[in-house]
C-alpha cells in the first residue's frame, strides 16, 4: 500500500537558508532510492519561511528503510537547529 507524507517545515527567521539548503540535498539521494514514488520540496510564495516536503512510498517497507538511509540521518541531525515548528500529515490518495 502506497504511503504519502506532508511535512510543513517554518524555518527560524535567521536560517531559512540553511533549512532550505539542507532539504535540497534530501531530494536526489530520495528520488534515487528504491521505492520512491514522488520526492519534491515546496516553498510558500507568500510565506517563505514555510517548507512543504511531499513524499510517496510504494509500502512502508521502502519508507523504514528511507529513515536508516545516510543522508535522511544526516537530514536528522541537523533540521532541529534551523526549525521553529515541524508537523506532518499522513494522506491517503482518493482519486
Amino acid at each position: 500500500m502506497e504511503i504519502t507524507k506532508k511535512v510543513v517545515f517554518i524555518a527560524k527567521d535567521d536560517c531559512v537558508q540553511e533549512l532550505k539548503d539542507l532539504l535540497i540535498t534530501m531530494v536526489a539521494a530520495s528520488r534515487a532510492e528504491a521505492g520512491c514514488s514522488l520526492y519534491n520540496i515546496y516553498q510558500l510564495t507568500e510565506k517563505p519561511t514555510e517548507f512543504t516536503v511531499l513524499e510517496t512510498w510504494e509500502n512502508a517497507d521502502f519508507l523504514k528503510a528511507h529513515g536508516q538511509s545516510d543522508h535522511y540521518n544526516h537530514y536528522k541531525a541537523n533540521f532541529e537547529q534551523y526549525t521553529a515548528d515541524k508537523y506532518k500529515d499522513d494522506m491517503t490518495i482518493l482519486a
